[in-house]
């Protein structure tokens, strides 16, 4: 053994780089002591928040994304805003009113939150949740800081605004780790402007299609859900725009105005399989649908819809 290579052995290990805050965040993913609580608490927002209007407009279906993410910028925004001017003299009273105007916005923030929070796969749910305790545990300090600026101890008020807001930086950590690299939030069908070529493509012969019941195909690619009714041929891509629930083992149904849907059979999302929008969340987003005709052989071709 040469001189250099004894050199190399007699090395101690390298020390260990410092956790990097993402991999903190990776871990909570795999925190399945979270599994317990995780069950208790979704079992529970379900059944206080029933399927219609009022879980519809929570998840954000009306606006066509979901409400959380705009909904933090009132309570971050004003909260920040606030560790700003306590910093100046003479700003006790715009910071106490800001501080009200966050604890205010906080409330939609949090119920929309608990509402997508509910309908996660299982590794977002274990992130969420120590968001969710993250943002709490700010708001709890928030209001504190709110009743010690109201009764005079303005020292102890920015304090507590402090802490708070060290509380809230970490849970909008985590809120962004759902957001970018989970994909919480995210639509999750094919993108078929990418996917697909411009034209007409052939799908399938419509012998090979049972009336009213979907199926899926394959073009290229993406995976298609196909519901032939009568003469009319339906096809949407496959992906839930949610989280990539399969649509062709969803249940057909009607909405109030008689169309036929497709629900997901993963999270319960609702889309008219005549153009793919969305009918009930928690899905915000359309589902890329595609046009269809069935030549004179009975050869089914599908285009995107433009």
């Amino acid at each position: 053994m040469n001189r250099r290579a004894s050199r190399i052995f007699r090395r101690g290990p390298r020390p260990q780089a410092r956790p990097h805050p993402v991999d903190l965040a990776e871990s909570l993913e795999h925190a399945q002591g979270l599994d317990g609580a995780i069950r208790t608490l979704s079992t529970a927002v379900q059944r206080a928040i029933h399927p219609g209007l009022v879980k519809d407009a929570l998840h954000g279906v009306p606006i066509g994304h979901p409400a959380h993410p705009p909904l933090t910028d009132l309570p971050m925004g004003a909260w920040m805003s606030v560790a700003v001017l306590d910093l100046f003299p003479g700003t006790g009273r715009a910071s106490r009113a800001l501080v009200a105007a966050g604890l205010a916005g906080a409330v939609p923030t949090a119920l929309t939150g608990i509402a997508d929070w509910s309908a996660l796969h299982r590794q977002q749910q274990r992130v969420g949740l120590v968001h969710a305790m993250s943002t709490a545990t700010a708001s709890a300090l928030y209001t504190a800081s709110f009743v010690a600026r109201s009764r005079g101890r303005d020292a102890a008020g920015r304090a507590l605004g402090y802490a708070g807001l060290t509380a809230l930086l970490a849970g909008g950590y985590l809120g962004g780790h759902l957001a970018f690299r989970q994909a919480a939030g995210a639509s999750h069908a094919d993108q078929t402007a990418h996917l697909v070529p411009l034209g007409w493509h052939d799908l399938c012969d419509s012998a090979e299609l049972p009336d009213g019941w979907p199926v899926q195909r394959r073009l290229g690619y993406i995976s298609l859900f196909v519901l032939r009714e009568g003469e009319e041929i339906h096809v949407l891509t496959d992906r839930c725009s949610h989280l990539a629930g399969p649509l062709h083992q969803g249940r057909i149904v009607t909405d109030e105005n008689a169309d036929t849907c497709v629900v997901c059979p993963w999270h319960g999302s609702t889309f008219r399989v005549r153009d793919g929008s969305v009918v009930h969340g928690p899905a915000t987003g359309r589902q890329p649908s595609f046009e269809t005709r069935v030549l004179e052989d009975g050869t089914v071709q599908v285009r995107p819809v433009a």
